[in-house]
């Protein structure tokens, strides 16, 4: 029993021996890969943002030259790994994960779909020009600014300042709208009127009133009024017209002004903006039965 347990020693010894040799007589070349991890790592940081500095004086959309930048410097990376590989001697374990990549490729490209159609379609998304960083746009259900774009998601910034992420696949698959595509936006305004009022002189006040106090809105015939149907206690209109922003923010800051100046302007006119009612018209045989008081 005791010859075993020397003789399984000493191989446990000569093992560790043979370990510690190689690792002596290799020492070198594990510092030098040491050193040229840290290049490496160094190298691609510098790399990246000379990518970005030189993209900068290009037409590409900034999530484009982000991607650029991001792939080569995962370029770089991945040529060091290879660097360091054979600088250890390790060309024949090199050639043994090259062999099993495609194997292992093929089982994380079915467990990650998901992460590689959101990832594809954030190279899609940085192609389109009609979307970009600063853009405001409505997808999805949600309104906001663009301010992120990356392999990931669509981060935008909405009118209450919280942050939505949408994954870049649901982003490709649905309709976008983008309120900034145009230097201008349009202002929707519905209301209506006593049916007492004069209707032309309404719909010249109204006019004027928007001419006065938008910029955009350089004379009458920019406005569009609309009277739109007999309501049951209004005659409703509808009122258009264009303002310098590409904000639905600033779309309904407009909102507000205008239904407060339109407000002032038919008060001084004494216009009614009637609340909503209901005449009953009583026939003229209907007569109220009254309850006679009876006398004890």
């Amino acid at each position: 029993m005791n010859d075993k347990l020397i003789n399984a020693w000493n191989k446990m010894y000569e093992k560790l021996e043979s370990w510690v040799d190689a690792i002596v007589v290799n020492l070198p070349n594990i510092l030098i890969a040491i050193f040229v991890f840290i290049v490496v790592i160094i190298a691609s940081k510098y790399i990246s943002k000379l990518i970005r500095k030189i993209l900068g004086k290009s037409s590409l959309q900034r999530s484009m030259k982000n991607l650029i930048a991001k792939i080569t410097s995962a370029l770089v990376i991945i040529f060091g790994l290879f660097l360091i590989l054979g600088i250890l001697n390790l060309d024949k374990a090199l050639n043994t994960i090259l062999a099993g990549a495609g194997v292992a490729g093929l089982a994380v490209g079915l467990a990650l779909q998901g992460a590689l159609a959101n990832t594809y379609s954030g190279i899609i998304l940085s192609y389109i020009k009609n979307l970009k960083f600063g853009d405001w746009i409505e997808t999805n259900d949600y309104e906001g600014e663009v301010i992120d774009i990356d392999l990931r998601a669509v981060t935008i910034k909405q009118v209450d300042n919280n942050l939505v992420y949408i994954p870049n696949k649901l982003v490709v698959d649905n309709p976008i709208k983008n309120y900034s595509t145009t230097a201008q936006s349009r202002v929707i305004l519905e209301c209506g009127v006593g049916y007492e009022s004069d209707l032309r002189f309404v719909e010249k006040l109204t006019k004027e009133t928007i001419v006065t106090n938008f910029k955009a809105v350089q004379k009458k015939d920019d406005v569009l009024f609309l009277w739109r149907e007999f309501g049951d206690s209004a005659i409703n209109y509808e009122l258009r017209f264009w303002i310098n922003s590409i904000s639905a923010l600033e779309v309904a800051k407009a909102k507000s002004e205008t239904i407060m100046l339109m407000k002032e302007a038919y008060d001084k006119n004494n216009i009614n903006i009637p609340f909503p009612i209901r005449t009953l018209d009583f026939p003229n045989g209907l007569g109220l039965v009254k309850k006679e008081e009876v006398v004890a």
